[in-house]
């Protein structure tokens, strides 16, 4: 029996499409990817959740002249896009930090903690911060009883630490840690406003200037869109220390937030540098007056870690330099540097223990900076290295 389409000469394949196809094909694949586009906006928002508040609730933020400081007694929750659900709560002086007894206990070596978000645990639950396990792990290399007090802040970049010496003092400290970041140098100018980080900005091509316009009509109503960055988050999870490193490296000017990466420092990362010497010098100086040693260290960031993990690195790179500048800055100036990065040559992909986009690291990261931490100043302060040690003046560079 002859199919009925032999009798024409054709099949289905050949017939010719209808007019109303045309228009209803781009319709259902466009109605297909806004389907997706949803569905994968949706799933990301749900992985992904972000609260209103955040730590900036907690601060005085609008005051050149004291710099930015806590509310007293104050309690704010914050949630990123990376983190859990974190809450700040905050003591009588505005700090981070479990209480201190005053008068200090006979037989207690106390640590003042000063720095930025890292030195104040920002993204990490309190318990989970290197600030609380720090003291634990001398306390067992030691065994003396070791305490710390948190004056960490957000933003609390080197002039906010010179405002606040003063107030470390004010504990009776036996040592004063300053947690250094690459991002304290490179915001070293920053200056204490809420409009601090509004730069101007180049002028916008139509199409970027339609998206701008679209986003901010979104925000505006409330919303906003997380799937780019929720992309971002996951392909940075799944790429290898090597391709992590380059990406992250790639088109960045010398003067970038990756400039501090390069084997010679731009002549910007070099004033900068310098700037940090003022600091230190005024912060060392009112320690000594008091006995007190100022001991520095340098936290690498998420790339700087996976470099010296990795053990190799682009021409015109080198993860070391810039912490060797930062040492001979802080010696120069009256201050002891401690150096931990030789410690992240041992371990495998430390680039895991940082937020991926956000850049803090998270609870496993602080574990790991008060491992490293706990070695290094047991090399250098014979107080925390046995049970009995010489005086406040022993402590040396390492």
């Amino acid at each position: 029996m002859t199919p009925p389409n032999a009798a024409h000469g054709s099949d289905l394949s050949s017939a010719p499409v209808a007019r109303r196809d045309w228009l209803l094909l781009p319709v259902i694949g466009l109605a297909t990817i806004v389907v997706l586009a949803v569905a994968m906006e949706l799933i990301a928002r749900r992985l992904l959740s972000t609260t209103t508040t955040s730590f900036d609730d907690c601060l005085v933020v609008s005051e050149p002249a004291t710099g930015i400081r806590g509310i007293p007694n104050s309690v704010c929750t914050e949630k990123i896009m990376e983190s859990p659900l974190v809450e700040y709560r905050l003591d009588g002086a505005g700090f981070r930090s479990a209480p201190i007894s005053k008068p200090k206990p006979q037989g207690v070596y106390r640590i003042v903690l000063i720095g930025s978000s890292l030195a104040i645990g920002e993204r990490v639950q309190v318990d989970q911060t290197l600030a609380a396990l720090l003291p634990a792990e001398l306390a067992r290399r030691s065994g003396r009883r070791v305490e710390l007090y948190n004056e960490g802040m957000a933003y609390g970049f080197p002039r906010n630490a010179a405002l606040r010496v003063d107030a470390a003092l004010a504990a009776d400290p036996d040592l004063i840690l300053w947690l250094l970041t690459p991002t304290d140098i490179e915001k070293i100018r920053f200056e204490y406003t809420t409009t601090s980080y509004n730069k101007p900005s180049a002028p916008e091509g139509r199409v970027a200037a339609l998206k701008n316009a679209v986003l901010a009509r979104i925000r505006k109503g409330g919303g906003t869109i997380v799937i780019g960055n929720a992309l971002r988050h996951w392909l940075y999870g799944l790429q290898s220390q090597n391709q992590y490193v380059h990406s992250y490296l790639l088109n960045k000017s010398e003067d970038s937030e990756a400039g501090f990466l390069r084997a010679a420092l731009s002549a910007e990362w070099k004033a900068r540098v310098k700037e940090l010497g003022t600091y230190t010098a005024e912060i060392s100086s009112k320690a000594r007056a008091k006995g007190v040693p100022l001991v520095a260290t340098l936290t690498p960031n998420r790339a700087q870690a996976a470099m010296i993990s990795l053990g190799a690195w682009p021409a015109g790179f080198d993860p070391y330099r810039f912490g060797n500048e930062l040492r001979s800055e802080v010696t120069r100036n009256g201050g002891v540097f401690v150096d931990i990065l030789p410690g992240f040559r041992s371990l495998p992909s430390p680039e895991r223990f940082f937020l991926p986009l956000d850049g803090h690291p998270d609870a496993s990261g602080h574990a790991a900076l008060a491992d490293l931490l706990a070695n290094a100043l047991g090399d250098a302060v014979p107080q925390v290295r046995a049970a009995s040690g010489p005086s406040r003046d022993s402590v040396r560079g390492k």
